[in-house]
């Protein structure tokens, strides 16, 4: 049992869950961040100016077992590609070399789906045999981080787990999750009546457990997951689910989708078009497998959580 973890990245919506969520089954956690937290003392925090390959991490990794690296450079908050791979490879590797040196035994490295690609349309669902296909600078340098922590593992003694999760929904969730939240609580129409497409998701809840899992589990060892809560939704279904968590009265208009994907077109909002009417589907069987998970939390019931604050 790892019992001494330090969380990266712990200020951010993921980082947050899983700081507290660890804390409740009774692991002695430290976290990192840029930002100061509000949290109990039974934390130790320490506070860095960012992530890169000149990090010196003797104080944060003495007495550790295991790590979870979220700190990344996030795709919609840079386009330097140079700063992003400094921050999601070279900070990365940076890190766990120092860990393996440290005694370090599990390193949990968050990755995303979008090395595989963007899309699933006319595809199978992506699985950890799928071909890698980055779509964009960000999901490059996780690419590029996974390839070299999988060789970190083949030289040293560190333990390495991937998960590639699609994306995370949930209370304060932000990115295009937050945007709909947005969308739904001002908008009482939206026009995905006709929408059919289906959609891998996980809750914030869901990505949590199997991270919390991955910890200990002997089996989860220099593997990679892809991983969603295994029920795949349209995004009518989506943000009928949004619009129900939040106790909100919404109307689909029935236009059609190629009608979408033509504005999205003349307006150069082809991609985020896609990311609500196309395929992306991941088949998450290996998790549950190989480690005997199964998400706990519902759609529903993650969901549920919004009408808390709203």
């Amino acid at each position: 049992m790892y019992k001494n973890i330090l969380v990266t990245g712990a200020s951010g919506f993921v980082g947050r869950a899983i700081t507290n969520h660890l804390l409740r089954i009774g692991k002695n956690i430290s976290t990192v961040s840029r930002v100061k937290r509000d949290i109990v003392l039974s934390i130790n925090e320490f506070l860095i100016d960012g992530m890169s390959s000149k990090n010196n991490w003797k104080d944060e990794l003495l007495g550790v077992n295991a790590i979870i690296h979220l700190a990344a450079v996030a795709h919609n908050n840079s386009n330097d590609p140079d700063y992003i791979n400094e921050v999601n490879v070279n900070g990365t590797v940076n890190l766990a070399r120092q860990a393996a040196k440290a005694g370090v035994k599990r390193f949990i490295f968050i990755s995303s789906i979008g090395v595989l690609g963007n899309n699933t349309t006319n595809t199978l669902p992506f699985d950890e045999h799928s071909n890698a296909a980055a779509h964009s600078q960000y999901a490059q340098s996780k690419l590029d981080a996974e390839i070299a922590l999988l060789k970190i593992a083949k030289e040293t003694e560190l333990e390495v787990v991937i998960i590639r999760p699609v994306l995370v929904y949930g209370e304060g969730a932000p990115g295009n999750f937050g945007k709909l939240v947005k969308l739904v609580q001002k908008v009482p129409f939206l026009p995905f009546a006709l929408c059919c497409n289906k959609r891998s998701f996980i809750s914030v809840d869901n990505l949590v457990d199997l991270i919390s899992t991955c910890i200990d589990h002997p089996k989860a060892k220099n593997e990679i997951f892809c991983i969603s809560d295994g029920n795949d939704v349209s995004i009518r279904e989506f943000t009928d689910g949004i619009a129900m968590g939040l106790n909100k009265k919404l109307i689909q208009l029935p236009i059609p989708v190629y009608t979408l994907r033509f504005l999205g077109e003349i307006m150069g909002k082809s991609e985020p078009i896609e990311q609500l009417v196309g395929d992306l589907q991941v088949d998450s069987s290996k998790a549950r497998q190989l480690l005997d998970w199964n998400p706990p939390f519902t759609m529903t019931e993650t969901l549920s959580k919004l009408r808390i604050k709203n």
